[in-house]
């Protein structure tokens, strides 16, 4: 009897593909149900910042709580992020999605951002990425070069937090900032004081040489002051240590989580305690200005050092990278990068004109016009302001 004699032998073949099919379909039906029952959660101690504006588009930066690695989602990705509790699916967070944007999350869409999450390793239960290469050290030579001062600089960091918490308080840091005030008001209120001041200075170096020494420290202060600030919100330290550029030498400290503190208060806080401390540290020299009788010949040459104090501590104000008075203002208006994105807003504007830059919210065209502006000015008032001194210096 042949095969095609034999009775069912056609079709069990006939039937052979069919069940193939309903196999694979319905593995796929198992697979797309698993996915939409899943409950997944974010990684403990995963990092999340606010909305800011990077060229034309707002985002949130977000970082791995081990490896460091940090990358960009939208709004939309941000508020995803914030319902993966553990206790949602995925029709639970289709359902919250339509509500707040008033169209369905894309199951596609779904999918791709827990495949990212799960890849970067921000699922609770995800593995740890590798960390991302260090960029190569550069060596150190006489000229350049940075060298570690502290094994463990959060360590550090956290045992001078511990150890100036009691006057880390509104009560004392406010009446500080108004004595501060008071200081820089009285000594800038007589120019022709601060500019003899100067010169007395600067030909008295028995003077001139303990004042420099000084004021290195204070410089020295102020670094540290960032890392302790940023301790005081959570902050975590990274290095501490040494930067030379010949023939300068100054502290350097480095806040891993600086962008993720949490709150705007804390970002303006840790950016502005540097200043503060370099004008705290002269008060008690303004103390013993201000009791001098005008006519002490110790009074010019204290003048003219709390001049270039106050000088030093206010130029860190700055809105000019690096300096803190960018920072400061970059947290203000809620940007990151500032200075870059306003270089690239202009050369594609004036590439080619408002078309070119036509996919820029008018925020950002508002922030990115008026940084350029800004930048500008305090750029020709410093050439401005070193020009007359010089000048002022030399004739007098």
């Amino acid at each position: 009897m042949t095969a095609a004699d034999r009775p069912g032998a056609g079709a069990r073949s006939a039937a052979a593909p069919g069940t193939a099919k309903t196999a694979a379909g319905a593995s796929a039906a198992d697979r797309a149900a698993a996915v939409r029952g899943y409950r997944p959660e974010m990684r403990p101690g995963a990092l999340i910042g606010p909305a800011v504006l990077r060229g034309p588009r707002t985002v949130h930066l977000v970082k791995h709580p081990v490896s460091g690695a940090t990358f960009e989602i939208g709004p939309r990705e941000r508020f995803v992020l914030g319902l993966l509790d553990g206790t949602r699916d995925q029709d639970a967070v289709v359902t919250a999605y339509a509500e707040r944007f008033r169209r369905r999350l894309p199951d596609e869409q779904w999918i791709r951002l827990l495949g990212l999450l799960g890849t970067r390793g921000l699922l609770a239960g995800a593995p740890d990425p590798a960390p991302p290469e260090p960029p190569p050290a550069p060596a150190n030579t006489f000229w350049k070069g940075t060298r570690r001062t502290v094994s463990d600089a959060h360590r550090t960091a956290s045992r001078l937090h511990a150890i100036m918490s009691p006057i880390l308080g509104p009560w004392i840091q406010i009446p500080l900032v108004a004595a501060s005030l008071a200081m820089i008001v009285a000594v800038l209120a007589d120019p022709p004081a601060f500019w003899d001041g100067m010169l007395e200075l600067v030909t008295r170096p028995w003077v001139l040489v303990p004042f420099a020494i000084f004021l290195w420290f204070s410089i020295c202060l102020h670094e540290l002051a960032h890392g302790i600030s940023a301790r005081r919100y959570g902050g975590i330290v990274t290095e501490i240590g040494l930067r030379w550029r010949f023939p300068t030498m100054m502290m350097y400290c480095t806040v891993d989580n600086y962008l993720f503190l949490p709150g705007l208060r804390a970002k303006l806080v840790v950016a502005a305690a540097g200043a503060h401390v370099n004008l705290v540290l002269l008060l008690p020299f303004a103390l013993w200005w201000a009791l001098l009788d005008p006519a002490d010949p110790a009074r010019p040459p204290l003048t003219g050092a709390l001049f270039i104090g106050i000088v030093q501590a206010l130029s860190n104000l700055v809105p000019l990278p690096p300096l803190d008075g960018y920072r400061i203002l970059s947290h203000l208006v809620g940007t990151v990068g500032l200075a870059p994105e306003t270089r690239a807003y202009l050369l594609l504007r004036r590439g080619g004109g408002r078309d070119a830059v036509a996919a820029y919210p008018a925020r950002a065209r508002r922030v990115y016009t008026s940084y350029a502006v800004t930048a500008a000015g305090c750029v020709l008032l410093a050439v401005a302001g070193s020009a007359t001194a010089v000048v002022l210096l030399v004739i007098r």
